[in-house]
């Protein structure tokens, strides 16, 4: 076989030859099945779940020799976890596996080529003719570097029509990725042989469209499953099931501090949800099945429907959340917050996936208007929601440390004012959240206050504070702290 690598203009890769057949280590060799389709998989079928891993089951029909023999299952994942393998196959016991992850391309053609002889071929613009030499192959880092004769050339990508032609594809390289087993088989014959394996690249999350009236108090939300795939591999008429949730893996991981900043709440979820959904579950996870088999194409997103609700009650708020000493020169923009609920009387309904829910309102015109986003965590049915979409335009808040003074040693006394000033035509209100109650080895204690407060958790006071139409209001508060 020869193999033809044009360096001038679009690289491009020519066989010459048909493909070369497999050769078994030892015994015969198997293809998993239809290998000259478009796909050599079989009855597949997909479960993914939240964080970027899939597990993958793949059943061909094989015609397996009796004794020692090596099955190939080309179309596999290209990130297959090879650890997490499992095969079977009726009569059958494996040996050992290998999984084939080079891909034939023109520069790991040349990269496998380092200390062989190829064939350089260029032609003559003018002419056409075309003059062959011998090469060595030295070296592709950054450039191939040849040996012809007793020079040293570096091959140039120059626009010059100039080709290299290899003698062979390389055993280790495959069109595309492949998993070979070696297995002992008691018998010959066909039999179906699965594959079971984890995999990254595979992916969903769930993204929701929210159309906010906030006149009439309603919210219309429909909710997709996002799906991608970067796999490297396409998934063919796959029986695909999605799990909600976050299974746990067996990695490293190391915590990063994140600083405080007194934007929004850290969650939307203002009170858990203890309503079970009308979803089939695995363990602690809720599954939401795919209803018709379907292809998930290698570098591709897909969209499908799980939530379609309307008319369900709604209502916009302001929030401003304001980090321990917090101190502000000029007023700050209170978030502007949409609440609703995923009750099953008088709310979504349903429990929600991960992802990114985006608000629409209608202008003057009636057109849909984009008019924020937020995320959302795994969402248990019956739970209270607060989802900041943005910053308010007409609503700000000035909030300043009055007073530090220091009491004794290990005791001080914070005094904080915050201005609220509402430039509406309306009356709104803003909860005010007051954060660090809790912070490090202090005991924080709210003394005073000129507006009644309630505590969120233990670290935070909250203030409903009610800002008149084209008005202003403040509210005082008193703290003291214990070291």
């Amino acid at each position: 076989m020869a193999v033809r690598f044009p360096l001038a203009g679009a690289v491009s890769l020519a066989l010459l030859a048909g493909p070369a057949p497999l050769i078994a280590q030892d015994g015969a060799s198997v293809s998993g099945s239809g290998a000259s389709g478009p796909s050599a998989q079989g009855d597949v079928s997909v479960t993914i779940y939240n964080d970027n891993l899939a597990l993958v089951q793949d059943v061909r029909q094989l015609a397996i020799a009796k004794g020692t023999s090596r099955i190939e299952f080309p179309d596999v994942s290209a990130q297959i976890r090879p650890e997490t393998l499992s095969f079977s196959a009726p009569g059958a016991a494996i040996i050992e596996q290998n999984f084939d992850y080079d891909l034939l391309s023109p520069d790991m053609l040349m990269e496998k080529a380092v200390g062989q002889v190829v064939t350089i071929v260029r032609t003559n613009p003018a002419t056409g003719a075309e003059t062959r030499e011998q090469a060595k192959v030295l070296a592709v880092n950054g450039g191939v570097v040849l040996q012809i004769g007793s020079r040293i050339e570096v091959l140039r990508d120059d626009g010059l029509p100039v080709r290299v032609i290899f003698d062979k594809v390389p055993a280790n390289l495959r069109a595309r990725p492949t998993l070979s087993v070696r297995v002992d088989s008691d018998r010959a014959g066909a039999r179906p042989a699965s594959i079971r394996y984890l995999t990254p690249g595979l992916g969903w999350s769930a993204d929701y469209v929210a159309l906010f009236d906030a006149k009439a108090g309603r919210i219309d939300v429909q909710g997709w499953v996002t799906l991608t795939n970067t796999s490297g591999t396409t998934y063919s008429n796959a029986n695909t099931l999605l799990v909600a949730g976050s299974v746990n893996q067996a990695s490293v991981r190391t915590g990063v501090h994140m600083p405080y900043r007194p934007m929004a709440s850290a969650s939307p979820i203002r009170a858990a949800g203890t309503e079970t959904a009308d979803r089939e579950q695995l363990g602690d996870f809720y599954l939401y099945p795919i209803a018709n088999r379907t292809t998930i194409a290698s570098n591709q997103t897909k969209q499908v429907s799980f939530l379609d609700v309307q008319n369900v009650p709604a209502s916009a708020g302001y929030e401003y959340v304001n980090g321990w000493l917090g101190s502000s020169t000029d007023p700050q923009s209170a978030s502007s917050v949409v609440n609703f609920s995923t009750s099953k009387s008088g709310g979504l309904g349903d429990a929600l996936p991960a992802g990114t829910v985006r608000f629409y309102m209608k202008d003057g015109a009636g057109a849909p208007q984009f008019v924020g986003e937020n995320r959302i965590d795994h969402t248990p049915m019956g739970s209270s929601m607060a989802l900041v979409t943005g910053q308010a335009f007409d609503v700000k808040v000035k909030s300043v440390v009055e007073q530090r003074q220091r009491l004794s040693a290990s005791k001080w006394r914070t005094t904080m004012r915050y201005e609220l000033s509402n430039a509406k035509a309306e009356p709104v209100t803003v909860d005010l959240v007051q954060r660090g109650l809790d912070w490090g080895w202090a005991d924080t204690r709210l003394v005073d206050e000129s507006l009644k407060s309630e505590r969120r958790d233990a670290g935070s006071a909250v203030w409903h504070v009610v800002v008149p139409a084209n008005g202003s209001t403040t509210v005082t508060a008193t703290f003291e702290t214990r070291y």
